[in-house]
């Protein structure tokens, strides 16, 4: 299972997705994030249920410094990766 979210709000500059490719990897997941022109931040993470969704609970709070206003979820079926990484 794959999730794709679009986290809108204070969340470039405020390290948030290092602190994403943190939590990640400690739930276990693969995929990706990168910051958006608009000034978001779009994330694709993989794997079971349960740490997508704890996954997508840390994406509505977000790191230390940012101010998440809304995230959007959708779910995919993708080719399964085999890391996470942060894409520019």
């Amino acid at each position: 299972m794959r999730f794709c979210i679009k986290i809108k709000g204070r969340v470039q500059g405020v390290y948030f997705r290092k602190f994403a490719q943190e939590k990640v990897v400690s739930l276990g997941l693969t995929g990706f994030v990168r910051n958006e022109p608009d000034g978001s931040v779009y994330t694709e993470a993989q794997g079971l249920a349960d740490q997508l969704e704890m996954f997508a609970d840390w994406c509505g709070e977000g790191s230390p410094m940012s101010k998440v206003t809304s995230i959007e979820v959708s779910m995919k079926n993708d080719e399964p990766s085999e890391c996470f990484e942060i894409r520019k």
